[in-house]
Formats: C-alpha cells, structure tokens, sequence
C-alpha cells in the first residue's frame, strides 16, 4: 500500500499531515527551520505533489517527503547563520 498526504495544516508550533491510511501526523515546526521562521500565509503556500509524496513550498524553497515524515526524520541539511 502506497501511504500519501491529503492535507496539510499547521498552528503556532505544529504541522499537521493527514495521510490517505486515515493517520495524522503531528510534526513540530522546530524540525523544519524554513517553515518554524515563515509567515502562517507562507505556511499555507504548501503544494501536494501529484503522488502525494512530496511537500513543496516554492517561495520557501522547501522540500519535505512523507516518507521521511513516517519514519521521524526532520530536515537534515546544515543550517549556517547568514555572513554580512
């Protein structure tokens, strides 16, 4: 069986997946730096892939997979503080 997201929402600390199994994922935004320091209007912008498996904000240039997100992965590239 092929799990995909449905929907996608979020409160102040809080993403909210609902999968086509019928489970809910509850994914705190600490664990996704670009999506903890958007605007809620940037948050909403998230584009389902076709599949399902994908997250795609473009503005954001963030990139989550569901997959990930059942197995408890977060983002894991490095996150350097900005260079004046």
């Amino acid at each position: 069986m092929s799990i995909s997201a449905k929907t996608v929402s979020f409160d102040e600390h809080t993403m909210w997946v609902e999968l086509s199994d019928g489970r809910t994922l509850g994914i705190p935004l600490a664990w996704f730096p670009r999506l903890l320091h958007a605007s809620a209007e940037e948050r909403k912008q998230c584009r389902i892939s076709y599949s399902g498996k994908g997250l795609h904000w473009d503005d954001l240039d963030e990139d989550i997979s569901v997959e990930g997100l059942i197995a408890g992965r977060g983002d894991t590239a490095q996150h350097h503080g900005r260079v004046a």
